[in-house]
């Protein structure tokens, strides 16, 4: 009853109060909350939105994952947005640069983003254990550079090409490409969904049966007590945050190597800052994380729907702030509850003792 009560009652009082939220707001707009709603559910049954959910999953599931192990840290990592853009144009410029065997063209690709993002979230990391500058403005600040050094590297006169357009990096050949899971006219899922859920039994491993995690964990959580049983905290998040930024680093593969097979400038922004808000709602957990995943695809998708019923798109990024929001204040409301009860159970063992 503990666990169900501390794991499930959060997040989801988080999105019952979201939706609430939502359906005071479409009730002020004049229009119909169920009808808006249930177009959203809809939706998932037609064309390739089930498709397009399960791929963005993957996405969001990928950098919520790299946030994630920043917390354990007790490490805001901002900083997944710039180290998914630097790393896939990097990326997508190598792959495209040359052509390698099959298989062994699309791992090298995957293996040059990892350690793209992995050193670009080493500065804030040197930073942070040489000169305690904090992560969180250091990473925004790498956020900006980043998108400064991917406009340069695809300008024409450096690594990119004019097609129509649109500039992007030279196509990634056949060699590179994973292929997907054809659905017909339903889709196609991207084959790197796999390596999310690859990724997310790496990081339950890595986590909780490794001696690593159990130093990680014990670290955020007492920098001092951790310093006692011999472990480096400032080792612990250097090692954290290139955790953190190698994974980063391979938000962008499922599209890049399962899609459009280049970087352009219509590469997608926001999901390292969606990333954070999926790993508040999963409490770091990879069951919660794919849950959270989920649910912000499940929104993004199916709220193409809401213009065909006269509602404003907008709705859902008010549910998405809003269940933000509330999971914060959720698991405080349930850990006061909790700790309550505690202290109402050990006064009644206190009381039965002095009866005694």
């Amino acid at each position: 009853m503990g666990i169900l009560r501390g794991k499930l009652l959060p997040p989801a009082l988080a999105i019952l109060f979201s939706a609430l939220l939502c359906g005071i707001a479409l009730v002020v707009s004049g229009a119909n909350p169920l009808k808006a709603f249930g177009a959203m559910v809809s939706q998932v049954g037609e064309g390739t939105t089930a498709v397009d959910i399960v791929n963005s999953t993957g996405t969001y599931y990928i950098a919520a994952l790299a946030v994630a192990i920043g917390f354990q840290m007790n490490l805001f990592n901002i900083g997944v947005e710039g180290q998914y853009r630097v790393a896939a144009v990097v990326a997508a410029v190598f792959g495209g640069s040359f052509a390698l065997p099959a298989g062994l063209h699309a791992l090298a690709i995957i293996v040059v983003a990892a350690l793209v993002g992995a050193l670009w979230a080493a500065i804030p990391a040197v930073l942070k254990v040489t000169r305690g500058v904090n992560e969180v403005i250091s990473t925004i600040m790498m956020n900006g550079l980043a998108l400064g050094l991917a406009a340069y590297l695809i300008r024409e006169d450096v690594f990119g090409e004019l097609r129509g357009n649109n500039i992007r990096t030279p196509e990634i050949a056949e060699s590179g490409r994973v292929p997907g899971i054809p659905l017909g006219d339903n889709g196609t899922v991207f084959g790197l969904v796999f390596l999310a859920a690859a990724l997310g039994i790496g990081y339950w491993v890595l986590m909780n049966r490794t001696r690593f995690g159990f130093e990680l964990r014990a670290s955020g959580e007492s920098t001092t007590a951790a310093a006692a049983g011999g472990v480096s905290a400032k080792k612990m998040v250097l090692i954290a945050m290139l955790l953190s930024g190698g994974i980063a680093g391979l938000v962008s593969m499922p599209e890049i190597l399962g899609r459009d097979h280049t970087y352009n400038l219509n590469f997608p922004a926001g999901i390292g800052f969606s990333g954070i808000a999926i790993a508040l709602l999963g409490r770091n957990h990879p069951g919660g994380i794919a849950f959270g995943a989920l649910l912000w695809a499940f929104l993004d998708k199916s709220g193409l729907a809401l213009d065909n019923v006269g509602v404003p798109r907008e709705i859902v990024t008010i549910m998405q702030g809003s269940i933000v929001l509330s999971v914060v204040v959720a698991y405080e409301v349930v850990r006061r509850f909790e700790l309550a009860a505690r202290q109402r159970q050990v006064g009644k063992q206190l009381g039965t003792v002095g009866a005694a």
